[in-house]
């Protein structure tokens, strides 16, 4: 029994820990942690010296421990971001002059240019794993909301809400199309009538999108919509967010130094 409420304690605390760890960063103010992703990224990017990117990487990495993202999740997104990135640096090698280190079926590889692999590859994976730790866990309405306080163009916020809000929805009209296809006992072969098919469906789905537009539009304008969103959260940050921006200033400064001093 004390084995029992012994293991019930210890889960209790962990949940707990963790839970705390998901509020604090999900109390802080969206506005902030755009910001500071935003200023990372730029770093990141400017940065040329390997140890600061392996630093700038181990940064990103902490940020996604610390956020708690889903395992296998984030491997998926990250596999999917490094096998397009892979192409690059299994091809910079060979296609960049510079000091010859070896040969590969006659293709030479030089020394820059694997130098430039690795480095565009820690980039890519520190400004994702930023990006997936202080935006990814941000609701994309909040995100919206985070963008017009920061006095984004009004007409791109909009344009972002409601391209999230509807990709699902082109999706489902997508996949009801391809089964209406199927059903029909299309098959796609590499073919005239294949292409034809790909476009009507894409025809299709141009003029079903403008259709489902027209009736969206009415909806909004029935309920009283006049071309602006009214947000009622005013997002003002605290001690937290302050503590939290001087941090993370003083960290890219650290980036900064070790990467040019």
């Amino acid at each position: 029994m004390t084995q029992v409420l012994g293991e019930v304690s210890r889960s209790w605390t962990l949940d707990k820990h963790q839970q705390t760890q998901e509020a604090f960063l999900q109390s802080l103010d969206p506005r902030v942690r755009l910001l500071v992703c935003v200023l990372f990224s730029c770093v990141v990017s400017a940065l040329h010296d390997m140890m600061a990117l392996t630093l700038a990487l181990g940064i990103g990495l902490g940020l996604s421990l610390f956020a708690r993202l889903p395992i296998w999740t984030t491997v998926r997104k990250v596999v999917v971001v490094d096998s397009f990135i892979l192409v690059l640096v299994l091809t910079l090698p060979f296609t960049m002059p510079g000091e010859v280190i070896f040969s590969f079926w006659g293709w030479e590889a030089s020394r820059e240019g694997l130098f430039r692999a690795a480095e565009v590859g820690l980039k890519a994976n520190a400004i994702l794993f930023s990006l997936m730790a202080l935006i990814g866990i941000m609701e994309p309405s909040v995100l919206g909301h985070a963008l017009y306080r920061l006095k984004i163009p009004i007409k791109l916020v909009h344009l972002f809400l409601f391209t999230v809000r509807y990709i699902d929805v082109f999706y489902k009209e997508y996949k009801t199309m391809r089964m209406a296809m199927k059903a029909r006992g299309f098959v796609p072969r590499t073919d005239l009538h294949t292409l034809r098919s790909i476009g009507y469906l894409v025809g299709m789905m141009l003029v079903r999108s403008l259709e489902r537009s027209d009736r969206i539009m009415e909806a909004m304008k029935c309920r009283g919509f006049d071309g602006r969103f009214y947000i009622l959260d005013t997002m003002k940050s605290g001690p937290r967010d302050r503590i939290f921006a001087v941090v993370s200033a003083v960290t890219l400064l650290g980036l900064l130094a070790v990467g040019y001093l």
